[in-house]
């Protein structure tokens, strides 16, 4: 290792109900209903170092794309934002796409609880599993730039998806929730609008399958464990 290069490793671990990254919300706090752990790894589990953090509502995450080829090194000077509908190239420094140089991400999440040595949080895009390499509060006088231009993405989504869920999928309160939020945000790949496809979600230990037709998203069916 050259003297430039920095090695970093993971401080905790993002427990959440997403296991794969086929739905989970492409910003952070789009879907505020769902709820996630942050949980501390050795030698990090030390209790002295949340001192302080119950004060703050928001934190910062510094975390790594774990499940795509960026970990492996693979980057793109350009690429297509699902935003400007997947067909749009532009500068990778000016989107928050995974394949860059570094596979870091950033996410602004709010802190719920502090239960032990976990961050209980909302409104994480996070897989189940992803590292977190480091934790920093939000601060509003120095992070909050609400008159800042923010190119194409200037606001948050606006058309979302009309969700039917049926009465006799096996889903508790809370999912309904999670999922009637998550699922209205369109997790289709832009360039995907087939009514005869079928498309399945990792969700809560779960496949959760749908179909999209003439703006409604009807979820179809609730089985399969993803997960070990």
């Amino acid at each position: 290792m050259s003297s430039d290069e920095l090695q970093i490793r993971p401080v905790a671990y993002y427990r959440g109900p997403f296991g794969s990254k086929f739905g989970i919300p492409r910003q952070s706090s789009l879907a505020r209903d769902i709820r996630g752990r942050i949980v501390f790894t050795k030698p990090y589990r030390v209790p002295e170092a949340l001192r302080g953090l119950e004060g703050f509502d928001h934190i910062w995450l510094v975390w790594g794309f774990s499940a795509n080829k960026a970990s492996k090194g693979e980057w793109q000077p350009t690429v297509r934002p699902p935003r400007l509908g997947g067909n749009t190239a532009v500068g990778v420094w000016a989107t928050r796409s995974p394949f860059r140089p570094n596979p870091l991400g950033l996410s602004c999440v709010e802190v719920e609880a502090i239960e032990g040595m976990e961050i209980i949080v909302r409104g994480a895009d996070l897989m189940d599993g992803t590292p977190i390499y480091d934790i920093k509060p939000y601060v509003v006088y120095a992070d909050s730039h609400p008159q800042a231009r923010s190119g194409f993405a200037q606001s948050a989504p606006e058309l979302r998806l009309k969700v039917v869920i049926p009465e006799n999928l096996p889903f508790t309160d809370q999912q309904r929730r999670q999922l009637l939020e998550v699922l209205s945000l369109d997790p289709r790949p832009a360039y995907q609008d087939s009514p005869d496809r079928e498309y399945a979600m990792s969700f809560d230990g779960a496949d959760v399958r749908f179909r999209v037709e003439n703006g409604v998203l009807t979820v179809t069916d609730y089985c399969c464990s993803f997960r070990n």
